[in-house]
Parts: C-alpha cells; sequence; structure tokens
C-alpha cells in the first residue's frame, strides 16, 4: 500500500508498506479522507531528532475511511460502515489502517464526509472546554484562528461568553471568525496586542484566554493579555519541548495556566461522539 512516512525533520516521503493484518477487536480501515493537524505538524518538523524517521503512515489521525474487514468483538461495527476514525499514535497516513473498534465511530445517516471529518476537531475543543472555569459573562481571547480556533469562538459563546475576541497574524483566517461566534478581531501584524484588547473591552483584559496555536511566543502573548486571577488554557501543541515562558508576569496576575491534550484517552470518546451529533443534527455549520 502507499503511506506517508516523516523520514527526516521536516522531509515527507511517499512510501511502499505493507498492508496492515487485522486482529481481534479490530477493523481495517480505507482511507477516504484525511486532514492535517498542528500536532502532525510538529511531528512532521519540531519533535526530537532521535524520532526520525518516523514508522510509514506517520503522521495523520483525523481519517474517515470505510470499514473492509473487521475481526470479533466487533463492536456493531460492520464491513462497509463509513466511520471516523480516531488515531492516537498518528499513524494513519496511508491507504489503509487497523483500528480497535472503539476507536472506529461510524457516521450518523446522510451526513456528507467532508463536514463530518470535522467531528474530530470540534471533539478536541469539546473536551478541552471541560477544563474551563464558568465562562457565563466573562470575556475570552483565543489566540489563533485557524479551524481549532473557530472552534473555540463557537465553544465559548456557547458556554456563555458575553465577549470573544479572535485574534491572528493571517487577516484572511478573521473573516470566518464571527460566523463561529467572535464578537471581535485583531489582526496582530506586531503591534500592542493587550492594549488593542482593552480598547475593545471598555479597559479589561480577557477573563480567560485560549491558545489555539502552536509557536512558543503564543504562550507569552496570552500571559499578557489575561486579566488578575484569570484562566489560560493551552490548546495548541507546543512547537518546542522547552518554551520560554514569563513566569514572573503569570505569577503577578496569579493566574492560572492549564495545558490539555489527549481528546482520545477520554473514557467512551464522550467529547467526540458529541461533536459528531451536533454535526449530524446541524446544530453548527460546517459547510
Amino acid at each position: 500500500m502507499k503511506a506517508v512516512q516523516v523520514v527526516a525533520r521536516g522531509q515527507v516521503e511517499f512510501v511502499e508498506a505493507p498492508k496492515p493484518v487485522v486482529t481481534p477487536g479490530h477493523a481495517l480501515i480505507r482511507c477516504h479522507r484525511l486532514s492535517l493537524c498542528g500536532s502532525d505538524i510538529f511531528l512532521i518538523d519540531h519533535s526530537d531528532e532521535s524520532r526520525y524517521p518516523f514508522a510509514a503512515g506517520t503522521t495523520g489521525h483525523e481519517m474517515v475511511g470505510y470499514v473492509e474487514e473487521v475481526m470479533e468483538p466487533s463492536n456493531g461495527v460492520k464491513v462497509g460502515d463509513l466511520a471516523l476514525v480516531m488515531v492516537p499514535a498518528h499513524e494513519a497516513m496511508a491507504e489503509y489502517y487497523v483500528a480497535p473498534v472503539e476507536f472506529v465511530l461510524v457516521f450518523p445517516d446522510k451526513t456528507p464526509i467532508e463536514e463530518m471529518l470535522q467531528a474530530q476537531q470540534l471533539g478536541t475543543v469539546i473536551y478541552a472546554a471541560k477544563k474551563l472555569p464558568n465562562i457565563i459573562g466573562k470575556r475570552v481571547a483565543v489566540i489563533g484562528q485557524g479551524s481549532a480556533g473557530l472552534w473555540w469562538n463557537y465553544m465559548t459563546r456557547r458556554m456563555g461568553a458575553i465577549q470573544v475576541i479572535g485574534i491572528d497574524l493571517q487577516a484572511h483566517r478573521l473573516q470566518l471568525s464571527g460566523r463561529y461566534g467572535a464578537t471581535d478581531t485583531i489582526h496582530n501584524t506586531g503591534g500592542d496586542i493587550p492594549a488593542a484588547v482593552m480598547a475593545l473591552t471598555g479597559g479589561h483584559l480577557a477573563d480567560v484566554v485560549v491558545v489555539a496555536a502552536g509557536e512558543s511566543d503564543t504562550v507569552n502573548l496570552g500571559i499578557s493579555l489575561v486579566a488578575d486571577h484569570g484562566f489560560i488554557l493551552q490548546f495548541g501543541v507546543p512547537h518546542d519541548r522547552f518554551v520560554n515562558v514569563d513566569f514572573g508576569d503569570l505569577f503577578r496576575r496569579c493566574a492560572t495556566l492549564q495545558p490539555i491534550v489527549y481528546a482520545t484517552r477520554e473514557p467512551g470518546l464522550v467529547s467526540t461522539y458529541l461533536a459528531m451529533d451536533l454535526i449530524a443534527n446541524g446544530e453548527v455549520d460546517v459547510k
């Protein structure tokens, strides 16, 4: 089968690899759609040097595919099912992938494939949002307006935030921010972003900051935007293992900094199933 392999830092090739063999309690998935996440980019460009080359199929974990074979116990998964597949080890960038049946989330009827693929990303946001404090009536800043940041706009507004400010380096990304819930946007061109936030809030910093980007300097940007006794959620996967954090600033603000990752370890994948339900029922617009 064809597969993608990260053979060296920043170097990706198509290779031939053995087709995986199904074992009991697993399903063979033929990949139909696969998208890239920031965590995939981390493995391609920013992982420890000792980890290269990765195994064929790395990196890929946002996958939709068809079940071609399944071995009991099947958990109700059947040959021919179209499913969103969870891939905790990021090894699905190949024509075929063998997944434990509990990681094969069968599509609801008549839901377009391109729409349901977004359930993986939305599911991670729902999972991470459980770490947030009560944000009813609070001001939220979301750093990064890629797909994750847009879902954070949606989620924080849905949770009761009175103001959601989307921030990004790329002006074109901000065009969708309001559609997903942002009340305001800031194009980060290197200016005084804390001052820009306060200009939008009547002189206040953000009660909650969600960092939905992986650049190391976004950690300190998040600290600079949070109000005293505020909350920072580090959602974006840092590109660097060691980050130079302005801990003195964080300390003086008495703020909480909470990292969050591994939605695939959630028992029952509850958040991802909820994301699938929201999309299938048309409660969120992913067109």
